[in-house]
């Protein structure tokens, strides 16, 4: 069995974060493992509060999973300080996992920040380096790139500038933001245009995080890159598509919803 593990922050209403991650890797067969780096109080309408586990302990956790259970690939999301940064690219440089997707996450959906501005040139510096793909959105590839976003050809400019830090794949989603919720994947010489059918829901909290542990759970189980993406963009539309419907904000999505029956 291939294994795959999230490094992230818990979210205890079950719709994102560690929590979305390890559904998606179940539904995607693979066997996941978590290094918790913050406890969110959120739910689909707000986030409450933060509270950051220690360097040491997320040092800890990773060195747990590493000297017993290798995973064939490392999905790293929310990252909410210098010190956890620093803390996880030390790590990641020690143990070289063979594939590393990274989520930027800055923003909640419902638009609450996950990260202090102020962290960003850290995250740019230490972390994104080591991103065999990156996937931020439009707010996040705005932030990243320094210009706006309104068309899949901006989409592509903004990809371009965030190559040059350091990634070697960045996907930028488009998702609400840009019309038939169009994705540009660059891989350093061509900008490649995914496109699906664009649902008209608010069942969206933790497609980001689904999304890049689906990719780095495919990543695992052999495939490119481009089919990496191909594979996970339809599994998360799937997911929204039959979402739950649940709480009074962005609901949350259907994880298995491949392999439970609905009634």
């Amino acid at each position: 069995m291939k294994t795959v593990l999230t490094i992230a922050g818990s979210d205890c209403s079950g719709g994102a974060g560690v929590q979305a991650d390890l559904k998606t890797m179940a539904a995607h067969g693979v066997f996941g493992m978590s290094v918790i780096v913050s406890v969110v109080a959120e739910n689909t309408a707000r986030v409450i509060d933060i509270q950051d586990i220690s360097p040491r302990m997320i040092e800890e956790q990773i060195d747990a999973v590493f000297e017993d259970i290798v995973p064939d690939a490392v999905k790293i999301g929310m990252l909410s300080s210098p010190e956890c940064m620093k803390a996880v690219a030390g790590k990641l440089a020690q143990y070289k996992p063979a594939h590393i997707v990274i989520d930027p996450v800055m923003f909640a959906k419902n638009g609450d920040p996950l990260m202090d501005p102020a962290s960003v040139g850290t995250l740019i510096e230490t972390v994104l380096p080591f991103a065999e793909v990156l996937t931020p959105n439009v707010p996040e590839a705005q932030y990243l790139a320094d210009m706006e976003i309104r068309t899949p050809e901006d989409m592509e400019e903004a990809a371009r500038r965030i190559y040059v830090k350091g990634c070697r794949n960045v996907l930028v989603k488009g998702g609400k933001n840009i019309a038939g919720a169009v994705d540009v994947l660059f891989d350093g010489e061509t900008c490649h245009r995914i496109e699906i059918e664009q649902i008209d829901t608010t069942s969206t909290h933790g497609t980001g995080c689904t999304l890049s542990s689906a990719i780095a759970s495919n990543l695992a189980l052999g495939h490119s890159v481009p089919e990496a993406v191909k594979l996970s963009k339809e599994y998360v539309t799937d997911a929204i598509r039959h979402a739950p419907g649940l709480g009074h904000g962005c609901g949350p999505l259907n994880h298995f919803c491949r392999i439970f029956s609905e009634e």
